[in-house]
């Protein structure tokens, strides 16, 4: 019986590990790894135009489209908007939670959002309109 339960122990921290490894999107130019380690990371701009108030990621009911998932200076967020503008995001639930997600990433210099946490999963411009995923 011992070793059943070695193998069920070694499958349950091997599924929790790809959940934290899924926790980026490999390719996102928005993410620097510097020489000494650290990350620098840029979120997308905020536009010239005023923007309504935000939708805060505490009450996210006015947030129809579901989560953005938003690499930040503080990790990987889940946010209402794109702009990741302070209160609009949480931390992410990615890996525990299903919910509809999409990943906003810089792919050749431009702002995408994509259906997973690849770069060659469907990637559409933040301008368009995109097709959530239930992850």
């Amino acid at each position: 019986m011992k070793p059943v339960t070695c193998l069920l122990t070694a499958l349950v921290l091997a599924l929790a590990s790809t959940g934290t490894r899924a926790q980026f999107v490999k390719g996102n130019e928005a993410v620097k790894v510097m020489p000494d380690g650290s990350k620098k990371v840029e979120t997308p701009p905020l536009p010239e135009a005023t923007l309504a108030p935000p939708c805060k990621a505490d009450k996210p009911a006015c947030s129809t489209g579901g989560w953005l998932m938003v690499e930040t200076s503080d990790g990987l967020r889940e946010c209402t908007e794109f702009y990741a503008r302070p209160g609009t995001c949480r931390p992410s639930t990615f890996g525990t939670e299903k919910r509809p997600r999409l990943w906003v990433v810089k792919l050749k210099g431009q702002w995408m959002q994509c259906q997973r946490p690849d770069v060659s999963s469907q990637c559409v411009s933040t301008k368009a309109l995109p097709q959530t995923t239930i992850q």
